[in-house]
């Protein structure tokens, strides 16, 4: 894997093992040479993690839209920084740029690019793994809510199997850095 689009909050979540959990995976990444993708923040967790791989010597390339660069929450000392017009542009260019996608902890925009970019693979748009850090179980209510759709019907196994999930991240990140 060459690139790797994360996902992750703008947020810094409660308590510093989630500013640290960013900065490590941002770490552990550019030290294996992996470039990351990401929504260009400067703050939360996605600033965390594009601060350790930089200060790791890693690539960083950014995308974001323009109503958030004129809010002044873009990150100014990135590899690359791509700006767009919407969201929707965003998720896009993101993911053309990415080999696969890993999702860290955040809210709703976080959610959204998770979500999206599953389904391009489930609709067969693209061929590229999704991966989920349930850190400290954050994830669980989603896991609990996936595997229901499963057993309801509305969520097939093998798409469930899919998305990826792992508690670790040196794990998950093994896993994706492995992925042909």
């Amino acid at each position: 894997m060459r690139t790797l689009c994360i996902f992750c909050g703008s947020k810094p979540g409660i308590g510093p093992d989630y500013m640290e959990m960013a900065r490590n995976v941002g770490t552990r990444l550019a030290r294996r040479g992996v470039a990351i993708v990401y929504g260009g923040g400067r703050v939360g967790l996605m600033g965390a993690l594009a601060d350790a791989a930089l200060a790791a010597n890693g690539r960083v390339i950014g995308v974001m839209p323009q109503m958030l660069v004129d809010r002044e929450v873009g990150h100014s000392g990135l590899s690359e920084l791509h700006i767009v017009r919407t969201m929707a542009e965003r998720k896009e260019l993101m993911g053309s740029l990415a080999d696969g996608f890993l999702t860290l902890p955040g809210g709703t925009g976080t959610m959204d690019e998770l979500f999206e970019a599953w389904t391009w693979t489930q609709l067969g748009l693209q061929q590229k793994p999704s991966a989920l850090l349930n850190f400290r179980g954050y994830y669980d209510p989603l896991i609990a809510f996936l595997d229901r759709a499963v057993s309801e019907g509305f969520l097939d196994a093998h798409n469930r199997a899919n998305l990826w999930v792992e508690h670790d991240a040196e794990r998950l990140v093994e896993r994706l850095c492995s992925f042909r």
